[in-house]
């Protein structure tokens, strides 16, 4: 009873806060409002030119060596530079759709690997006592501030020692999916362990009054209701994976065929700024964006709220 009116006093308070705010907004003078309208605009403007500087470059159909300019609008645009690129994007026999296909593997795979390992220890970790549980979280968080390149070396030796007859587990998509797997899932397990912090064990003990096992009751109780957190976990595994260079670059390098997209991006960079052919790169780097953007929309409802919750419980 104690808890239900101090959570019902602090959500008036949190109400009056937020009707406070709306009137004080509402009682700006024009000036402000149009001084914050334009400020708002100009942040927008900031943001928004690269990006509509690098679609434009990529429809310039002159080759340039260099950016003659700030042009938005090239003469004679067409989408020549796309169809060069989708064809044959690098000089290695290797098409847009293989990088893409290996891009979506390693970017789906890594995903899926660090949501599933990483919400079954979220999971431990938020519901289960035993030795060592807070031993256990300080080592993730730690592991959590230390960089990915650091990881490269240890990695690239473990991986390496891995052969059977003439598979070479570092030399494959796989030993590059479990290295950025492994670096996915301290943040998997810190976040999405924040966020089921947050529901209340009750819903558990309910369901075991029901006769759920733990198991039933975490498939089918937590878990649903655990969809935004594991929405932008999975996301942020998504881009991670898609986006990845570093181990892709370092295991991959003498095999163009397992070439990821950010791979084969790097390889157009000539060793002199007039040697980069800036108008493909532009068009490559366009589509190499747009599938993290088709993403990022489909799940855009759900990770606000999933950062929101799963960064400040825990």
């Amino acid at each position: 009873m104690t808890a239900d009116r101090t959570t019902a006093g602090r959500s008036r308070i949190t109400g009056r806060r937020r009707k406070k705010r709306y009137q004080e907004y509402r009682n700006l003078t024009t000036r402000r409002q149009l001084l914050l309208q334009a400020l708002c605009l100009f942040v927008a403007l900031t943001v928004l030119f690269p990006i509509i500087w690098v679609v434009s470059l990529s429809l310039d159909p002159r080759g340039l060596a260099s950016a003659d300019g700030l042009n938005l609008f090239p003469p004679g645009a067409n989408f020549d530079n796309y169809f060069e690129v989708i064809e044959r994007p690098t000089s290695n026999p290797v098409t847009f759709w293989q990088l893409a296909f290996n891009s979506l593997l390693l970017a789906v795979g890594a995903m899926v690997f660090s949501v599933a390992l990483g919400v079954s220890a979220a999971y431990a970790f938020s519901r289960l006592s035993f030795r060592g549980r807070n031993v256990l979280m300080l080592g993730i968080l730690a592991v959590l501030m230390l960089p990915a390149v650091a990881a490269i070396a240890p990695l690239f030796l473990s991986l390496n020692a891995v052969r059977v007859g003439d598979f070479n587990l570092r030399q494959s998509l796989v030993g590059v999916g479990l290295a950025v797997t492994s670096g996915l899932l301290p943040f998997a397990i810190w976040n999405l362990k924040g966020y089921l912090d947050t529901i209340p064990k009750e819903l558990e003990e309910a369901a075991s009054v029901d006769g759920a096992t733990r198991n039933q009751a975490f498939r089918h109780v937590i878990l649903p209701l655990a969809i935004p957190a594991l929405a932008v976990t999975g996301f942020l595994g998504f881009v991670t994976g898609w986006t990845e260079f570093y181990f892709s670059s370092t295991f991959l390098g003498e095999k163009p065929g397992d070439w990821t997209l950010a791979v084969a991006l790097n390889s157009m960079v000539g060793q002199f700024a007039t040697t980069t052919p800036w108008a493909k790169f532009s068009a490559f780097a366009v589509l190499f964006a747009l599938p993290v953007s088709l993403v990022y929309l489909a799940l855009q409802r759900y990770i606000v709220s999933g950062l929101a919750i799963g960064g400040v419980k825990g």
